[in-house]
């Protein structure tokens, strides 16, 4: 089993699911007392979040540089940025380290492309749903078309992840929103949505909507799973 690093703080929220989603992976697929070989480095968020609004991308992307460094030197063996937003500094963090970062675009895209979906929804921060990081590399790079939802509910759902699940509030009035988003999104052709916030499986999961979810932390978490333990493992 190769050693896990995880880049984690963005929130802690999502991290503390991506570690037990890990864990959980492992031991579904060695069974006994197996549990994943990890080490998480996790950042301060708020350090994070000032950089993302000032629009200082390459300063916060030092940031995560050195804690990929940091996760390296502890014994990590393949990365994971447990964010889809940050994702756009991937590049960067790649160069820092000898090893690989998994990308969780490409890990979405692969589950997208083997059901057979090719126009997807994507729920997200307003930099994922707007910038070209995310959206650019589903169509360029797999080949999907990507939809988005209006200016106004796209404020919404961006609204509803830093003003609530990074800190871990989950609103029964913010849940029935996402759903009528999600269902607007399907209306408009999406043949399934992605959820392109890793805080977001905090609020709204497959049992809330017959519409197909595409739950970007656990498929993340999954991979690396997949990478650590390697062929036949499932």
């Amino acid at each position: 089993m190769q050693t896990i690093g995880l880049l984690g703080g963005m929130s802690w929220e999502s991290s503390a699911e991506y570690y037990r989603m890990v864990n959980q992976e492992v031991a579904r697929r060695l069974g006994g007392f197996h549990s994943a070989a990890l080490v998480m480095v996790s950042v301060d968020f708020a350090e994070i979040e000032a950089l993302q609004a000032a629009g200082q991308w390459a300063a916060a992307g030092d940031l995560l540089a050195a804690a990929a460094r940091q996760a390296h030197a502890g014994g990590a063996q393949v990365l994971v940025l447990c964010t889809n937003t940050m994702h756009r500094l991937a590049k960067q963090v790649q160069a820092a380290v000898p090893i690989p970062l998994l990308h969780i675009v490409d890990a979405t895209a692969a589950r997208l492309r083997a059901a057979g979906r090719r126009t997807v929804g994507l729920l997200g921060t307003r930099y994922t749903m707007e910038q070209d990081f995310y959206r650019g590399r589903l169509q360029n790079h797999h080949d999907l078309e990507v939809l988005v939802p209006d200016a106004g509910d796209r404020a919404r759902v961006h609204e509803v992840i830093y003003g609530e699940l990074v800190h871990g509030i989950i609103s029964a009035a913010s849940k029935q929103e996402y759903l009528r988003i999600i269902t607007a999104l399907a209306e408009r052709g999406a043949e399934a949505v992605v959820l392109g916030c890793t805080e977001i499986t905090l609020l709204v999961g497959q049992d809330d909507t017959s519409v197909p979810l595409y739950d970007t932390t656990r498929i993340h978490a999954e991979t690396a799973v997949e990478h650590a333990l390697g062929p036949g493992s499932a």
